[in-house]
């Protein structure tokens, strides 16, 4: 009878392990189950899409050019007995730069105008002689030529004397001026370097697919680190008709130089056209791209929980945006950080 009771006790001490050990199995499995649930939930930041601009202007860098920049040269020979500047003076059209010595050139000119008063002279007592008949028409005729060459030897002359003289022939600043006193000049010799500040040209080179955008007289807002407060205003003078091997065409902007802040030839400045305006696209940012821009896909959040791999269209780029053609409606939302651990289906948790 003890045997029984003993052999009853281990049989349910048994079946009460083995009932636990199977409850604690199930347990686990759930467990196991409900943590593999929560694995396949992906977190994801994402950003809705919405139209916008990339660029509201076309803005390039250029170089500030001088409205004219004249190398005096000389076209006299003979040694330089006056220097009237000095470099950063500002002169006027006609103010003396240097004179040469000029004493036989004043002696030429004092005999070729004595020569050409007695031809003169001759000439007009010769035609009233012609009208008296006094003297023969070939006779008028050879008065007539002496009359003609000492004119002609006056004027050069004339010329050779006023070539001492190198006058600038622009107003401006004198930038350059490699003479002195005592100097040999000859016949080509530079003098100085003249450029005209009053008025500046700002030069830059604009892709073809935006020159054509551009016209003569548009408005062009004008920038520059030394000044970057100040808002310089020009407009454009030019559109060349041939582009470079980069295809790129140059433009020149004149502005007008400021008494305030004024600017130097030479100067990097920032050129921005106004009247070049963007249209308006839905853009992404560049980071959200799955694949690149010529097989561009995007993850798009369905119903704030399911990932959906995407195909888009993609137009310009700028500013780290990429102007999406096709493929996406305002307002859904794009997968932007998180895209990489998804596949198309993918439940996903919004983070922020």
């Amino acid at each position: 009878m003890k045997g029984k009771i003993i052999g009853t006790t281990v049989t349910v001490i048994a079946l009460g392990l083995i009932v636990m050990t199977l409850m604690n199995n199930k347990a686990k499995s759930k467990a196991k189950a409900e943590q593999s649930e929560i694995s396949t939930t992906l977190p994801v930041q994402v950003q809705q899409v919405s139209y916008t601009q990339l660029q509201e202007d076309l803005t390039l860098i250029g170089t500030v050019l001088a409205n004219n920049e004249v190398t005096v040269i000389s076209e006299t020979s003979g040694r330089i007995k006056q220097v009237n500047v000095k470099v950063g003076d500002n002169v006027s059209a006609g103010t003396l730069l240097v004179a040469v010595d000029d004493e036989l050139r004043q002696a030429a000119l004092l005999s070729a105008q004595a020569n050409f008063d007695k031809s003169k002279a001759d000439f007009d007592r010769t035609e009233a002689l012609f009208k008296e008949k006094a003297v023969t028409e070939s006779q008028l005729d050879a008065a007539k030529l002496g009359l003609k060459a000492a004119e002609a030897q006056l004027i050069t002359a004339r010329r050779q004397a006023k070539d001492t003289r190198v006058t600038s022939p622009i107003a401006g600043q004198v930038t350059a001026r490699p003479v002195d006193i005592g100097a040999q000049l000859n016949p080509g010799s530079p003098v100085a370097t003249v450029v005209d500040i009053s008025k500046l040209k700002v030069k830059v080179n604009v892709a073809e697919a935006e020159v054509f955008k551009l016209k003569e007289g548009d408005k062009v807002n004008i920038t520059t680190e030394v000044y970057p407060s100040t808002v310089f205003e020009g407009r454009i003078a030019s559109i060349s008709a041939k582009g470079d091997e980069a295809h790129t065409y140059p433009v020149e902007i004149a502005l007008a130089n400021s008494r305030n802040n004024p600017l130097r030839a030479g100067m990097f400045a920032r050129a921005t056209f106004a009247s070049v305006k963007r249209d308006k696209f839905i853009a992404i940012p560049r980071e959200a791209l799955v694949g690149s821009v010529k097989d561009a896909q995007v993850y798009v959040v369905e119903n704030g929980s399911t990932a959906r791999l995407r195909r888009v269209s993609v137009g310009a780029e700028a500013d780290g945006k990429l102007a999406i053609i096709q493929g996406l409606k305002e307002g859904e939302s794009i997968v932007t950080t998180g895209q990489n651990n998804l596949k198309d289906g993918a439940t996903v948790a919004v983070v922020k």
